[in-house]
């Protein structure tokens, strides 16, 4: 009787034991995509952008894909980190944005195929060697940011004619490129830059006192992972000085700045998983060709330009792709 129990008791351990073990090996062979965000993981809408699409491309997480999320929370300096545990966890390949996140992406491997969903000029930033044949293992999208710089230098001075001194916000590890085409746009138009950059969020609040204190008519904020996560405290502030904003995305306006001028970031977001599943399919990084977004919108927001007492001139509404009233 003893025998025959233990004799279950081991034959039943034995066919839960193969289950798992077969479901192990299920699971390790599902490919799997490393998402390394330098935002919030609460509002983080580059996972979102990029998950649905990789969903309505039939992907679906724990079904026949695994995905491992790692978000900085706004603090680039913990992306390296981030993006050594996706590599050490064997992914099939990293996406992530913004230039910190692909430096760190970059550095921490160059075997594991990278897919960037948008950073300033990929190639001056030493990401790739040229956008139609970038031979390594990155690619992805990229625009060239001193056109789209220069612009918001000039919608501000036709916004406000008489602003002598602009504000220009970054995080201090952004790329160079946007800030020196700026600084190029500006001093094209007789305007004096004035350059601020912030190392950490707990920074923020300082900075905008500073600004207030030189008088300066107007803000450009660039992208970046810090700013880019206190954009809603950045607008409220700017809003408590009377400073008129113009940042790179909508989304911002939508918080209450009262401009944008860039590419539809979702979008961008959203081409990064067309890149992962050709990737997935065999495709090499380095046969892809970096692609460039083709369409930009300038979003502006009445509300905000009322209750800064700021009147919009008709030739540059005229020019918005979206009005928030």
């Amino acid at each position: 009787m003893t025998t025959r129990r233990e004799l279950i008791i081991a034959s039943g351990a034995w066919a839960a034991f193969a289950t798992a073990r077969a479901y192990s090996q299920s699971a390790k062979a599902l490919p799997r995509i490393g998402v390394l965000s330098p935002f919030n993981s609460s509002a983080d809408v580059f996972r979102d952008a990029f998950s649905q699409h990789l969903r309505e491309l039939g992907y679906v997480a724990g079904r026949n894909i695994q995905a491992e999320y790692r978000a900085a929370e706004g603090m680039p300096d913990r992306l390296p980190q981030l993006a050594i545990e996706l590599v050490r966890l064997k992914v099939d390949a990293i996406v992530t944005t913004t230039a910190p996140g692909a430096q760190a992406a970059k550095q921490a491997t160059t075997t594991v195929p990278i897919i960037i969903a948008g950073v300033d000029d990929a190639v001056e930033q030493g990401f790739v060697s040229s956008l139609a044949r970038p031979t390594g293992n990155i690619t992805g999208l990229s625009w060239l940011n001193t056109e789209l710089s220069a612009k918001r230098v000039e919608l501000l001075k036709r916004t406000l004619p008489d602003a002598s001194r602009i504000a220009y916000l970054r995080d201090a590890v952004g790329a160079a490129t946007s800030l020196r085409a700026s600084e190029a746009a500006a001093r094209a138009l007789g305007i004096h830059l004035v350059v601020m950059e912030v190392r950490a969020p707990n920074e923020i609040d300082g900075v905008l006192a500073a600004l207030a204190r030189e008088r300066v008519g107007a803000l450009m904020v660039a992208q970046g992972a810090i700013l880019s996560a206190e954009e809603p405290r950045i607008v409220a502030l700017a809003t408590k000085h009377r400073l008129p904003t113009i940042f790179e995305y909508r989304k911002a306006v939508e918080a209450g700045g009262l401009m944008s001028y860039g590419p539809k970031l979702v979008e961008l977001y959203r081409r990064a998983a067309d890149y992962a599943e050709r990737i997935l399919r065999g495709a090499k990084p380095g046969d892809l060709p970096v692609e460039q977004p083709t369409s930009f919108e300038l979003v502006i927001n009445l509300r905000t330009a009322t209750a800064l007492g700021v009147n919009i001139p008709q030739s540059v509404l005229a020019g918005a792709d979206d009005v928030i009233r």
